[in-house]
C-alpha cells in the first residue's frame, strides 16, 4: 500500500504525540488534585466523599490517592518512572471505578476508564524518546552493546 494512504509519515511524529500524551494526562493529574494538596478543607471534603462510599480508612485512602495522582503526574511530566507511574495510575483509577464511578454508569466511569487505559499505554510502552527516563537509560544501553 502507498505510504500516503495509510498514513505512514505520521508514525515519525510518534514520539512527540506520546510526549504530548504525558504531558497533558500529567498537567491533568496534576491540576485535579493540586487544591487538595495545598487546602486542607478540600483535603477534608475528599476524605469525606471516601467515607460515603465505604472505603476504609478513608482519611489514609484520600491522602494516598491524591499523592499518587500528584506523583504520577509529575512522573508523567517529566517522562521519569514512567512505566510505574503508569500502573500506579492505573490501580488507582481501578479502584475509583469500582468504588465509585461504576454508580454512574459508563458515561460516569469514561472519564476513569480512560486514565486507566492511557496508564496501562504508557506503562506498556514507556515514555517515548523525549523524557528523562530515556536519558537514565542511555548509559546501560550503551554498555549493553559495548
Amino acid at each position: 500500500m502507498h505510504p500516503l494512504l495509510n498514513l505512514a509519515p505520521l508514525s515519525r511524529g510518534a514520539d512527540l504525540a506520546l510526549m504530548l500524551v504525558r504531558l497533558t494526562l500529567g498537567a491533568f493529574l496534576i491540576y485535579g488534585v493540586w487544591d487538595n494538596i495545598v487546602r486542607a478543607e478540600r483535603m477534608d471534603e475528599f476524605t469525606g466523599f471516601l467515607a460515603k462510599f465505604g472505603f476504609p480508612a478513608p482519611a489514609f485512602m484520600a491522602r494516598l490517592s491524591v499523592w499518587a495522582q500528584f506523583l504520577c503526574g509529575a512522573a508523567f511530566v517529566l517522562g521519569l518512572g514512567t512505566r510505574w507511574a503508569g500502573l500506579v495510575c492505573a490501580f488507582n483509577f481501578i479502584v475509583a471505578i469500582a468504588m465509585v464511578d461504576h454508580h454512574q454508569g459508563v458515561r460516569g466511569s469514561f472519564a476513569s476508564a480512560c486514565l486507566v487505559v492511557v496508564g496501562l499505554y504508557l506503562a506498556t510502552h514507556g515514555p517515548g524518546r523525549f523524557a528523562l527516563d530515556r536519558l537514565l537509560d542511555r548509559p546501560r544501553q550503551d554498555q549493553g552493546h559495548a
